[in-house]
């Protein structure tokens, strides 16, 4: 086989080449003249110190024996194999600038300045940031909408049928798999329609490396047949944040991708990322299975005894209509709490506050926690009881509270045109029918409440300041503050 093609020789899912390379590198005691001038901690005591001298010991540059993310020859190849091989995929990168970075690699390496891809408009904010980068058009399809958790939910296959033969000339189509929430779409068709008609599909799978390895879980992007996958391994997978794999199908130029990648993704790549990721992989094709039983075993069982409390609905595959919730991710502890009369924010501050408990995030009406086998039964279980005594304490009346969490956009003009646009700034309550400049969010999740060159709205500017109100984190704008807005001028 020729060099950077197949599986890595000799080698097994057991084997960790950059793991190998770093702990043989640690050994030889190399005089440290090159960067990074911490000098392994020597040069940092309280950061080595706080660290650990391990850690800062491999905190190394790119050397011949360690390789080059780059243009990876030796050990950094030999890991990529692998992991494709892990997640059977054609190839796979190692990303240290984020899923954003992979995201935006898959975007950019199918469209230029002006093509038009598909989307949900439910995507991170990392999609249309590549899309103000590179041009890109987008062709928003509007996800469907829970009425009773006035949460975005998948694509319908009929609105993705529809978008293709009105936009016939589109590049590609990108898909959530899963949604923040947990949904996911029917990828396998999607895959279909889309090839049929001469489109890639992009996945946008942050949350669902665990799909790749665990049992009764819904289908991953590669075994759908997708052209590329960005794999946020770091959420579900064990590596440390901020580290994830691009992982490239059949007919996909993995070289040019490459090169896509190098225009943004740092030369000075972290080889502690990189190792969580060598790590993780291994981890995950040894012991995935049992890893994610566990966690199912966990959720499961967090689901069954919050909706026992009463009042809250962690919801799960009691969605599923074989469309637009076409599959759910059961390791996913939503929880809608609108009904107590809190908003998801109010919850997730209060579990923090009062509670020294931390889950991923509230929004309007509901609230999220990442369970992993990493958790113990007794934080479940504090979880579960943190939740009954808030009920108790602090349940209201409902009424007046913002009912749903996705409002359908107006799109006026391209993202990059709108945000390189000339533009001046107004308080967000006198921006009623102006065109948006920047973005405006809540974080987490990232997923943009208004994009550049969206309408603004009445019902957008309520939105705004009733997620404020409640204590959501907003981002996105220049004015730190969000009390004003950029718009087109």
């Amino acid at each position: 086989m020729p060099p950077g093609k197949g599986k890595a020789m000799g080698m097994t899912q057991a084997n960790a080449p950059i793991f190998e390379a770093l702990r043989r590198h640690k050994q030889n005691n190399v005089v440290r003249l090159d960067v990074p001038g911490h000098k392994g901690g020597r040069g940092n005591k309280e950061l080595r110190d706080f660290l650990g001298a391990d850690c800062m010991a491999v905190d190394v540059n790119s050397m011949k024996p360690l390789d080059n993310l780059c243009h990876p020859v030796s050990v950094i190849r030999d890991a990529e194999q692998l992991a494709a091989e892990a997640f059977g995929a054609e190839h796979a990168f190692f990303i240290v600038n984020g899923t954003t970075a992979s995201v935006q690699a898959m975007v950019m390496s199918v469209c230029k300045a002006g093509e038009k891809i598909i989307m949900p408009r439910n995507v991170h904010r990392s999609a249309i940031n590549a899309l103000v980068v590179c041009g890109a058009v987008p062709v928003y399809i509007n996800p469907g909408i829970d009425k009773r958790l006035g949460i975005p939910l998948g694509m319908a296959l009929e609105d993705v049928r529809r978008a293709i033969a009105k936009h016939p000339d589109a590049k590609a189509i990108l898909v959530n798999n899963p949604t923040y929430y947990g949904i996911c779409s029917n990828l396998r068709e999607i895959v279909k329609l889309a090839h049929q008609n001469g489109m890639k599909v992009l996945v946008d799978e942050a949350h669902g490396t665990h799909f790749y390895f665990g049992e009764n879980l819904p289908l991953n992007a590669m075994a759908a047949g997708a052209d590329m996958a960005a794999v946020s391994v770091h959420k579900t997978g064990g590596s440390l944040t901020q580290s994830s794999f691009l992982l490239c199908g059949k007919d996909v130029n993995h070289d040019y991708v490459r090169q896509i990648i190098n225009l943004t993704q740092t030369t000075s790549g972290s080889y502690l990322l990189m190792v969580s990721l060598d790590l993780a992989r291994k981890n995950l094709s040894l012991h995935g299975k049992e890893i994610f039983a566990k966690t199912l075993e966990y959720s499961t069982y967090a689901q069954r005894e919050i909706n026992r409390i009463g009042g809250y609905y962690a919801f799960g595959r009691d969605l599923i209509n074989g469309d637009t919730v076409y599959d759910f991710d059961s390791t996913k502890v939503s929880v809608h709490t609108r009904a107590i009369g809190l908003a998801g924010v109010e919850v997730y501050d209060i579990l923090r506050d009062e509670y020294d408990i931390q889950i991923e995030f509230g929004d309007i009406g509901n609230i999220l926690a990442i369970v992993s086998a990493g958790d113990r039964a007794l934080e479940i279980e504090r979880f579960i009881a943190a939740l009954s005594e808030i009920k108790r304490i602090y349940a209201k009346d409902s009424a007046g509270m913002f009912d749903h969490e996705y409002i359908n956009p107006e799109v006026a003009m391209p993202p990059q045109r709108a945000f390189y646009s000339e533009k001046e700034s107004l308080p967000v309550e006198a921006s009623k029918g102006r065109i948006c400049g920047e973005f405006v969010m809540c974080y987490p999740p990232g997923i943009p409440i208004l994009a550049p060159g969206e309408q603004i709205t009445d019902e957008i500017i309520r939105y705004i300041l009733y997620s404020k109100e409640k204590g959501c984190f907003m981002t996105g704008t220049e004015d730190m503050s969000v009390s004003r807005i950029n718009v087109v001028k």
